[in-house]
């Protein structure tokens, strides 16, 4: 048994950067081929230009609410690499904002990009695992608000309960062609996406940006913000062979969230 992914391929979708790039890193470190997949092709290969020089790696554009995109991130992958061994559905978007107040356009775009993007990648590789018959790996990128509600993110944590149920029947479904499929559920992770958040905060808060995210880390049980790795570290593990037996799991991979630290 051993964390060592050599010789396997991995497609990270939302690759350019925070916990794609991070999980894209730590994929290519334990020795994967990696398929940087993102919206912004310029993002994707940043990620590609940090990745360990001895495995392969490509960066390919793909929208993942797109059914012809994705096929085409499919075959384009497989064209590079000859297989597709792990798929990481990582690709998501977040905003904060009252129900009463959102927009229909901005329910549709999370439950397009965060749910319905998983399905259609989930859909295509899947085809491409069972055709190839060596079993697979499927790790889609939830949240640990995909398992509890929060005010401001009704369209947020309704599109990660979505994931969190899907990987659980697919899990059902692919389990008899020896594919796992599980999901992580990451906390306030330090990326570009959250920096966002902590700078909605300051506007409404009369605050900045830095004294929100203080705040924020002040939260944490460990003392300290997340970072993209500790979420990769995860999806190594349930990559690797030791996670052989894990399936229809959604694993918090939080500092403790929705627990805060005591004042």
């Amino acid at each position: 048994m051993s964390l060592q992914l050599n010789g396997k391929v991995a497609i990270v979708t939302g690759g350019g950067s925070g916990i794609g790039r991070g999980i894209s890193i730590e994929l290519a470190k334990h020795g994967a081929d990696v398929a940087v997949c993102d919206l912004f092709l310029d993002k994707a290969q940043e990620t590609c230009n940090s990745l360990n020089k001895k495995v392969q790696n490509t960066a390919i554009k793909a929208d993942v609410t797109n059914k012809e995109e994705v096929e085409y991130m499919v075959k384009k992958a497989i064209n590079k690499f000859g297989k597709i061994d792990i798929l990481c559905n990582n690709a998501g978007i977040s905003l904060i904002k009252d129900t009463i107040d959102l927009d229909e356009k901005d329910w549709d775009a999370h439950m397009n990009v965060n749910a319905k993007g998983v399905f259609l990648c989930s859909k295509e590789v899947a085809c491409e695992m069972i055709k190839r018959q060596k079993g697979g790996r499927i790790i889609n990128t939830a949240s640990y608000l995909g398992k509890i509600g929060a005010g401001g993110l009704a369209h947020y944590c309704a599109s990660k309960f979505a994931v969190i149920g899907f990987t659980q029947c697919l899990a059902i479904e692919l389990g008899k062609y020896n594919i796992t499929v599980n999901a992580v559920c990451p906390g306030d992770v330090d990326t570009p996406m959250m920096e966002r958040e902590w700078k909605l905060h300051a506007f409404n808060n009369d605050t900045t940006s830095e004294e929100e995210k203080e705040k924020n880390r002040k939260r944490m049980l460990l003392g300290r913000l997340e970072k993209p790795q500790d979420v990769a570290k995860l999806v190594v593990f349930l990559a690797s062979d030791y996670a052989d037996y894990i399936t229809a799991e959604s694993i918090n991979v939080s500092g403790g969230l929705p627990f805060t630290a005591r004042e």
